[in-house]
């Protein structure tokens, strides 16, 4: 089986700034792609596009804002044409019982992880249609297929975003779209808004959890496949987490 040749294509990577989103750019500009970098934070984007160079073009954007999304994708019509890969990654969670939980954490939640995918994945329909081999590809994680104590918000969008998937991959899939999901058990990224990062360091030793190039092999792995070949579901977890 031949795989595709990535060189010259087109990808967004959202939470570029994040760990995975990072590793993720570094690998696709690796392959001959061209990356536009979208997170809230100008300056780390900025400073990896710079580091990445031409293969690499940093647009400030908060995916929960439509007006800011709408801005990036116009950007992107007008500097390329057209996009081959959605990567969805930008994402927040905040750790607790839900009974103490607070609504401005539950907006910000939805807002990144569902709304934020949302957006993009519209706003990016029109520029991956006609192109072969397209991919719409989002992080979700283990904690879109089961329920863990404390994170009763995050496992409600990643639930969501799962669901989306589902239905997305039959709604473009005759055109040709292909819909891929990432889902991650532990990894060593900064994720994890109120956790404590000792407590964090702690568990991810433990289980000798995934390093970020390994959710972006992961991608990668996917996006080179045929266009008639779609991994719909990618499970990635560390050997030791045997729960989630």
């Amino acid at each position: 089986m031949e795989l595709q040749n990535l060189k010259g294509r087109i990808a967004l990577v959202t939470g570029a700034s994040s760990g995975i989103g990072e590793a993720a750019a570094r690998a696709l500009v690796a392959e001959g792609v061209q990356v536009v970098l979208a997170a809230r934070s100008r300056d780390r984007i900025e400073a990896l596009a710079g580091e990445l160079g031409e293969g690499a073009l940093a647009v400030a954007t908060d995916v929960g804002d439509r007006e800011q999304v709408a801005h990036l994708f116009e950007t992107i019509r007008a500097r390329f044409g057209g996009l081959d890969l959605l990567f969805n990654n930008a994402g927040v969670g905040y750790n607790g019982p839900f009974a103490d939980s607070k609504p401005q954490e539950w907006r910000l939640t939805i807002d990144a992880n569902l709304y934020g995918v949302l957006n993009c994945t519209q706003a990016a329909i029109p520029l991956l249609r006609g192109r072969p081999g397209a991919m719409i590809s989002s992080v979700s994680s283990v904690g879109g297929r089961h329920g863990i104590e404390g994170w009763a918000v995050y496992n409600a969008t990643k639930f969501a975003v799962v669901g989306f998937h589902d239905a997305l991959r039959k709604e473009l899939g005759p055109e040709g779209i292909r819909i891929s999901l990432i889902e991650p058990g532990a990894v060593y990224t900064q994720w994890g808004h109120n956790v404590p990062a000792e407590a964090m360091q702690q568990r991810r030793d433990q289980l000798e959890a995934l390093q970020a190039g390994d959710i972006a092999h992961a991608l990668v792995y996917a996006f080179a496949q045929p266009a008639n070949v779609n991994v719909q579901e990618l499970l990635v977890m560390p050997t030791k987490q045997t729960y989630p």
